[in-house]
């Protein structure tokens, strides 16, 4: 059957802005036609999805939504799709569980964070502000079950496709699945400006939302120890402790516009990504950029990371790997066009041919 007679409804977690809703995006241009329903969306992304997206009463709690999760799943397995042909759903949460007749595809960003790998992290800050202590109350009351439900609502999809190696061998680890590896999109052209191909580089950066399981903190202690110059760009709960760990060679940037942040990762020597990441976009965007990246070895890094050609990997999580790294670092050579040339099998064009053909080898 033809992809264009096909009755194709798309389902995600929410719609707020992330690398997982550029999956959506891209699925939305696949399938233009095709209903988009989620728990919650964004002004701006309901007019990137031209209309077609339709969210529930959820939608009106506003931030609220985040603190029950039963409410999600409750609204995501009551919905009506047994009308379509085909239901792709994208999630890291509660949208997977939907109940459908209709051959059901789950591009799966990972298994629940907050019931899985982070549970952890999430309890010590699950970056609610001042209503932490009901978030780790309900977190820690309903792990149990909730682990339960998530286990068997990742039995429910025909299929399961995941974003990074990572991510497929956490899908089978934590819901015994099977799964195929698709890399999400990347907008890397944006990075690939003329202008900023030939800037001088000196100095490391580091970018992103400032939450302890990034680990920008062995970045800033590191770069501090070594008297490198290192750039910090973004904000987030974890700004104030990073910035009591600072010292003169590291300067905050904050949140900056796209054209500054293109200009930062086209003129750094590296970005540091010293977390662990299901997948890591900003890490292929400072590839795209022709800027190696300095990782931890583990996550999605590992797919993209090749040392001594798109970078360099650190052992362990800790402030002497790291600054090890960088002092071996910068006794080696890149090349600045052989890197931005290994970003482009991130395409948006390229995600959309292998999930085409993923999704025609499997109907």
């Amino acid at each position: 059957m033809a992809d264009k007679k096909l009755k194709v409804a798309i389902v995600h977690d929410w719609l707020i802005g992330g690398g997982a809703e550029l999956v959506v995006e891209q699925l939305h241009k696949m399938y233009p036609d095709a209903p988009i329903y989620t728990s919650y969306c964004t002004p701006e992304w309901k007019a990137r999805m031209n209309g077609k997206v339709v969210t529930g009463w959820l939608q009106h709690l506003g931030k609220f939504r985040k603190f029950i999760p039963l409410l999600r799943i409750w609204w995501f397995t009551n919905l009506k799709l047994d009308n379509y042909d085909l239901v792709i759903s994208s999630s890291g949460a509660e949208a997977k569980g939907i109940k459908t007749k209709a051959l059901h595809i789950n591009y799966c960003h990972a298994p629940t964070h907050y019931y899985w790998s982070r549970y952890d992290e999430y309890m010590n800050q699950p970056g609610f502000g001042k209503f932490d202590w009901l978030a780790r109350f309900g977190l820690r009351l309903l792990v149990g079950p909730l682990r339960k439900w998530d286990y068997k609502a990742a039995q429910r999809p025909d299929h399961i496709i995941a974003n990074s190696t990572h991510t497929q061998t956490a899908i089978k680890k934590c819901y015994g699945r099977d799964s195929t590896v698709i890399f999400p999109p990347v907008y890397f052209e944006r990075f690939q400006k003329p202008a900023n191909k030939n800037l001088s580089r000196t100095g490391f950066v580091i970018s992103g939302r400032q939450t302890p399981y990034k680990r920008f903190d062995l970045a800033i202690q590191a770069c501090t120890k070594l008297g490198l110059p290192l750039k910090v760009i973004g904000g987030g709960p974890d700004n104030t402790r990073l910035r009591s760990l600072a010292g003169p060679s590291v300067e905050f940037i904050g949140r900056a516009p796209d054209d500054e942040l293109e200009r930062v990762f086209a003129s750094s020597e590296a970005l540091i990504f010293p977390g662990l990441d299901d997948f890591g976009i900003t890490a292929v965007e400072a590839l795209a950029s022709g800027t190696p990246v300095i990782a931890h070895k583990a996550g999605g890094a590992l797919d993209y990371i090749k040392p001594g050609k798109t970078g360099e990997f650190f052992d362990n999580k800790s402030v002497e790997s790291l600054c090890n790294a960088l002092q071996a670092f910068q006794k080696l050579s890149f090349d600045h066009t052989v890197i931005r040339a290994s970003a482009k099998v991130f395409a948006p064009a390229s995600f959309q041919q292998n999930m085409h053909t993923y999704l025609q080898n499997v109907r």
